[in-house]
């Protein structure tokens, strides 16, 4: 088995200079979002790392601290498209997911459009989700 670096030194340097590249821009943006959010550098940490990893967290705290600040403020600084949903018991799956609603054109046709919701984003806040009913839960 031969590594990168033994078959062709210029790709070895090249992912090198990439990787420390990604590095700045990281630094940089855990920098940016602790401007936003003070005293929290430790969830901010382990919110990139869930970040860069794929994964979903699962933020739990008191009140007043900063835990929709925290997802909106990334959703900026990252430059991903954020949504945040309100959990309550009479949310319906639709009001999550999505619906279809029928329009009509002006030559009479009528037609079905899907108007996503808010769960169509890349960073999602869902907030309180345990109030809401186990149907809605399981949307």
């Amino acid at each position: 088995m031969r590594h990168v670096s033994e078959s062709n030194p210029q790709n070895s340097m090249q992912l090198t200079a990439q990787i420390d590249q990604l590095g700045e821009k990281i630094i940089a943006a855990r920098n940016a979002v602790g401007e936003v959010i003070f005293g929290q550098q430790a969830v901010i940490d382990q919110t990139f790392v869930t970040l860069l990893s794929g994964g979903h967290a699962l933020l739990v705290g008191v009140p007043g601290l900063a835990k929709t600040r925290l997802v909106e403020t990334l959703g900026g600084v990252i430059g991903l498209q954020d949504a945040r949903v309100q959990f309550t018991p009479d949310l319906m799956p639709a009001d999550i997911l999505g619906s279809e609603v029928l329009e009509e054109s002006e030559d009479g046709r009528r037609s079905f459009r899907f108007i996503h919701g808010p769960v169509f984003c890349q960073l999602l806040m869902a907030d309180e989700i345990n109030r809401a009913s186990p149907r809605t839960q399981s949307a």
